[in-house]
């Protein structure tokens, strides 16, 4: 049975830094109130549905996506709660047992479950409809778009992958890791803008969003409380400085979203504008830090962020799909469809937005489970027993190979055998998932059975392919973080 939300409240511990929880919260539902706004849908004359960009329609609104851009807040509040976790599991984990598996299983359950089942039952409904013949106005637009959102989940993985050995960099180098980060994102547009260089751009997926993770770390470290308000200062300052020099007098776009059409985009691939962006929200939100964490502290406002940090993610999952439905049962009822930005339009946007929140409610409704990690074992109830272990069982690493019963002994050596491959096998399982989901953004859940492809870092990849990718992939991280385990617990836990 799982806890309710008030029992999570009072059992809070005075430690834990609520801040970060209405962070995690409060960018993904930006996100969301950020798509149900740009959405800009219209009907062709043969009754087809286009969606396109408002900020397209309207260029005066661009400067609205320097607060609504929000992501790079997640990544920070990644960084941050991934350098805990891999810490605390390196303090758990016996000697043997693969941290790295235990460590990506930890972090990607409450991820990957919901997302799988997205892509599952995306896939099933997209096919059935292509199968039965199937073409609402909305209906291949509907597929494409909703499987966009999954860039962000495929970002998340490549940073989670990469948490064990940034942070040994981070560990060594502390802010010079950071910096060297956002330099190497700096040197990769100077080779881009400058020089030419062809695909080097794509590098910055890694450089600018990592760079962002890596404040995090130093926010896990204390560094940013122990400078008082001086380095979230510095960073609210400096960051909009640069990103409108960038802007000014470089190269770089307005917007800090993509754009239809647009030569260069400061998300697709991430420039370093869009890092100056990043280093400014950073600083904002640190400088917030003291009297939010004053409002935390009221047991009403604690539970409405518990509640909301429950379906956060199955709620960026759905949202377009409940757009979509909204436009979708318009077009079908036949009520008036106003242009993009006219008064009309603008009227009725609070009713579309209401309409794409209950939708989505529902959605959250049916799915949410997915998203709760496993039930804890009562307190005083032993782990369930390992039907090849006898009592009492020395460490099999201590066993003498010569002194042990041939049975036992080849037993103990599969079990670290299999431990030392769970690593890999892990690796092996998020890397796929990445290929997966960063596919799926790409060619969506359209043409299932057309062979329909995108070009995925210099290969084409399909939408089953991307599916079953997808699956083997959490499969394998699934599997192996729990063949890892941790091994040994502390107190209370």
């Amino acid at each position: 049975m799982h806890p309710s939300v008030s029992d999570l409240a009072a059992a809070t511990p005075a430690a834990r830094d609520r801040y970060i929880d209405l962070l995690r919260a409060g960018s993904l539902g930006t996100v969301v109130l950020g798509h149900w706004l740009m959405a800009a849908v219209s009907v062709d004359a043969d009754g087809r549905a286009e969606v396109g960009n408002l900020l397209a329609v309207v260029p005066a609104l661009q400067p609205l996506t320097w607060l609504l851009q929000i992501m790079p807040v997640f990544f920070f509040v990644g960084g941050f709660s991934h350098a805990l976790s891999h810490r605390s599991l390196q303090r758990r984990t016996e000697p043997g047992r693969s941290v790295y598996a235990a460590f990506l299983r930890a972090r990607l359950q409450r991820l990957l479950r919901p997302t799988m089942v997205f892509v599952a039952v995306w896939a099933a409904g997209a096919l059935a409809v292509q199968l039965l013949g199937g073409d609402g106005p909305l209906s291949d637009v509907a597929a494409r778009l909703v499987a966009q959102p999954l860039w962000f989940i495929g970002i998340y993985l490549a940073m989670v992958a990469f948490t064990p050995p940034l942070l040994r960099l981070h560990d060594r180098y502390g802010w010079g890791a950071a910096a060297g980060l956002g330099a190497a994102a700096a040197a990769v547009d100077v080779a881009r803008f400058a020089f030419g260089v062809p695909y080097v751009e794509f590098l910055n997926f890694a450089f600018v969003w990592l760079a962002v993770h890596q404040l995090g770390f130093l926010r896990a470290d204390g560094r940013f409380a122990a400078s008082g308000l001086r380095v979230p200062a510095a960073l609210a300052g400096a960051g909009p400085a640069g990103a409108v020099a960038l802007v000014a007098f470089g190269p770089y776009p307005l917007s800090m979203v993509g754009m239809p059409g647009e030569k260069v985009s400061n998300m697709a691939p991430p420039t370093l504008a869009l890092l100056c962006h990043g280093l400014w929200l950073t600083g904002a939100v640190e400088l917030l830090r003291a009297p939010a964490a004053r409002l935390l502290a009221r047991p009403r406002v604690w539970r409405g962020v518990i509640a909301a940090n429950g379906v956060a993610m199955t709620a960026f999952l759905w949202h377009l799909t409940a757009m979509l439905g909204v436009y979708g049962a318009l077009l079908a009822l036949g009520l008036p469809f106003p242009a993009p930005a006219t008064s009309g339009w603008w009227a009725q946007a609070p009713l579309r937005l209401a309409a794409a929140a209950g939708v989505t409610a529902l959605l959250v409704a049916a799915f949410r489970r997915f998203e709760r990690p496993a039930a804890a074992r009562p307190a005083g109830r032993p782990a369930p027993a390992d039907p090849s272990a006898t009592s009492p069982s020395p460490d099999p690493a201590s066993v003498d190979p010569a002194s042990a019963p041939t049975g036992k002994n080849t037993a103990a050596a599969s079990r670290r055998a299999s431990r030392r491959a769970s690593g890999p096998a892990a690796a092996l399982g998020v890397t796929l998932c990445l290929f997966g989901v960063l596919g799926l953004s790409m060619v969506g859940f359209g043409g299932l059975l057309e062979g329909r492809t995108a070009l995925l870092v210099a290969v084409d990849i399909s939408a089953p392919a991307a599916v079953a990718m997808c699956l083997a992939g959490w499969l394998l991280v699934e599997t192996a973080g729990r063949g890892a385990g941790e091994g040994r617990r502390g107190p209370g836990r």
